[in-house]
């Protein structure tokens, strides 16, 4: 399990204002096309395999951006809308989509050989959080002399990790537990509370977490994608949907269901404080919105 995936799983670690515009070629899918009653649960169901406290991605109140996706998809394929809530720890695959109680995780990292990925509809990268006025707002990789000597927080385990230990600060740094019981605790949240109260002066957290919750934040903090970095391991990651590997006809769907509603998902994503980047580490924003990943 690579270090993106486990990060997403801590929050535990793995987007609404928008006009839903149907897609004819969808539809006809729906009723025309592959009979899906062999690859899916109940081919009149989106049935999502989800985490029940794991904001921004989701929760069991509907409030996370996953959720509302798979919103989205039900609507798109006249689908119901269903969940399996598991927490997104050891196991979280096997208890769901492997056990055939549900059909699609709405978010994988692409590459992780435990399910069948769709196409990638975002990209993202790990990414510094400082506060406003702190001189480290701009910093965009590890490296910068300017981190020296400072308090960063960093979830164990993960990517950065190896990077921050490259440049020698490690020392100095706080560390935040990688596998935690997300129903009663957030190392994503108790990053970006010791990083408010001043007791760090930077957090480097997984992109969509560092998003939403320096949005949160009053005042809102400042995100940095690191998307510079020229050695260790990479921090930028295309994040799909997650199928089971023989559900071909159900991964072609959801592809086109993607193509199809791009800049809605991207709308979605933003809503939500996720840092989109294209394929050259731009930064995707609203009035370019209409690209994809």
């Amino acid at each position: 399990m690579n270090g993106v995936q486990h990060h997403r799983r801590l929050f535990p670690l793995i987007v609404i204002a928008a006009t839903f515009v149907g897609s004819g070629m969808v539809h006809a899918q729906t009723t025309d096309g592959p009979d899906l009653s062999i690859e899916l649960v109940d081919p009149n169901v989106l049935r999502v395999c989800a985490d029940p406290r794991n904001l921004p991605f989701s929760n069991d109140k509907g409030e996370g951006f996953e959720n509302k996706l798979g919103e989205l998809v039900a609507d798109k394929l006249h689908k119901k809308l269903d969940y399996v809530y598991f927490p997104q720890a050891t196991g979280f695959v096997r208890m769901t989509l492997g056990a055939h109680r549900c059909d699609v995780i709405m978010g994988f990292p692409q590459g992780d050989d435990m399910v069948q990925g769709t196409n990638p509809y975002y990209r993202t990268a790990y990414a510094l959080v400082a506060k406003g006025g702190s001189g480290l707002e701009d910093v965009a990789t590890l490296g910068d002399n300017r981190l020296k000597g400072k308090h960063i927080g960093i979830v164990a385990g993960t990517p950065p990790a190896t990077n921050m230990a490259a440049n020698g600060l490690m020392a100095d740094a706080k560390s935040y537990p990688l596998m935690i019981d997300t129903r009663l605790d957030s190392s994503a949240e108790a990053m970006i509370g010791d990083l408010t109260a001043g007791k760090i002066d930077a957090g480097i957290l997984w992109g969509p977490m560092a998003g939403y919750y320096a949005k949160k934040a009053s005042p809102p903090l400042h995100v940095t994608p690191l998307v510079k970095e020229t050695t260790g391991p990479r921090l930028a990651f295309r994040i799909g949907m997650g199928v089971r590997p023989a559900d071909q006809n159900w991964k072609r769907l959801l592809n086109r269901v993607i193509q199809e509603n791009q800049p809605t998902i991207n709308k979605i994503l933003l809503d939500y404080g996720v840092p989109l980047l294209d394929e050259n580490d731009r930064p995707i924003r609203a009035e370019t919105a209409t690209k994809s990943p």
